[in-house]
């Protein structure tokens, strides 16, 4: 089967980012008629969320069960990057019990794949009651390739679901997280918020919704997510050697697990000009871009191993911000000052801010 052959018109994948940001934008706008501040690190996850379930799975789960599974790739994501005696010391495997973890580990993982078996059995049936349809979400993909065959993929049932979980845990957490970053950033720089808000009201004009166009053209906040992933690496990213080596007089043996330290490498100032500023317009005139090319810039790895949805993440990112800077100001509540504000960092698995971002929306006067 040739790839030319896959149904082209993937539900969600156009549309789910249009559809969050109009949905959390009347939530913003009714929060801002009473002046009430908005939990954002909350909202971005929320959002996150949604576009990747309605990528993905076709639509939103609503509701209480919505909720849990909101937070269950935040569950999982920080189990991953909770301390494993048995990842750094095999014979001591028997503490993770002690712990709790491993239980934790087993009820995360069989909650979720409960769930995805619920989510692909729903698929089967309506793709059975409408073969013909053209509206398809990634999972119609991934069973369209399970039953056609082709590309040499042998995709199980366990395969589709861990397919299905990648994207959840790794394309949830760190992209609302670079969204909470990228906000606090603006908040911080009121110059640069300034700039970004002019450059997007003036390509949406007096249009009363932000379209694919729009987002394409407005280049400013290419350079604040790409400033933001900079200046705020989330995640420490692991390779693992595949023959004996030697650094700097050690000998690394076949198979080690290797930490490379992103946020150190994108701070380092032989690296990069007046590396702890947040400066957007460094990355105007020079042509680094997220996939990991340029040794300097590794938010999202690099390499064969690099994260697959990079793409699909920084156009998420900019989707939401040109719909939070077009129709909204944002203030800090209770006269706050720029310069107070907390940017104390948390490491699990991603570098999250310590404590929520609470802004205050005032609508656009003009």
């Amino acid at each position: 089967m040739k790839l030319q052959n896959l149904p082209q018109n993937l539900q969600g994948s156009k549309d789910a980012g249009a559809q969050g940001s109009r949905g959390i934008v009347g939530k913003i706008r009714l929060s801002s008629l009473n002046g009430a501040a908005v939990d954002l690190t909350d909202m971005f996850a929320v959002i996150s969320n949604n576009i990747i379930a309605k990528t993905a799975l076709g639509r939103v789960y609503e509701g209480q069960g919505n909720k849990g599974f909101a937070g269950l790739s935040k569950t999982a994501m920080d189990l991953m990057g909770a301390f494993c005696f048995e990842d750094l010391f095999p014979f001591f495997g028997w503490m993770d019990h002690l712990s709790g973890l491993a239980a934790k580990l087993r009820i995360t993982s069989k909650t979720l794949h409960s769930f995805l078996d619920q989510v692909i059995e729903e698929h089967q049936v309506s793709n059975r009651e409408d073969d013909k349809s053209d509206k398809k979400d990634f999972t119609d993909l991934l069973l369209h390739l399970q039953k056609e065959g082709g590309l040499d993929l042998d995709l199980t049932q366990e395969s589709i679901k861990s397919i299905l979980s990648d994207m959840f845990i790794g394309g949830t957490d760190t992209t609302a997280t670079t969204m909470g970053w990228a906000m606090i950033e603006l908040v911080k720089n009121s110059s640069i918020m300034k700039e970004a808000q002019e450059e997007v009201r003036r390509v949406v004009g007096d249009k009363s919704k932000i379209n694919e166009n729009n987002v394409n053209q407005i280049e400013y906040l290419k350079c604040i997510v790409k400033e933001a992933l900079r200046l705020h690496a989330l995640v420490m990213i692991t390779r693992a050697t595949t023959t004996s080596t030697k650094l700097e007089g050690y000998d690394i043996p076949p198979k080690t697990i290797v930490l490379i330290n992103a946020w150190a490498i994108q701070r380092d100032p032989k690296l990069w000009d007046r590396p702890e500023e947040f400066i957007p317009k460094r990355f105007a005139n020079i042509l680094v871009d997220f996939n990991g090319q340029h040794n300097q810039f590794i938010p999202f790895g690099a390499g064969r191993r690099g994260c697959p949805g990079l793409r699909f993440a920084a156009i998420e990112a900019k989707y939401v911000f040109a719909n939070l800077l077009c129709w909204f100001d944002w203030k800090l509540p209770d006269c706050g000052r720029r310069e107070d504000l907390d940017m104390s960092d948390v490491y699990v698995l991603v570098i999250r801010k310590k404590f929520p971002l609470h802004l205050v929306p005032v609508m656009r006067s003009s």
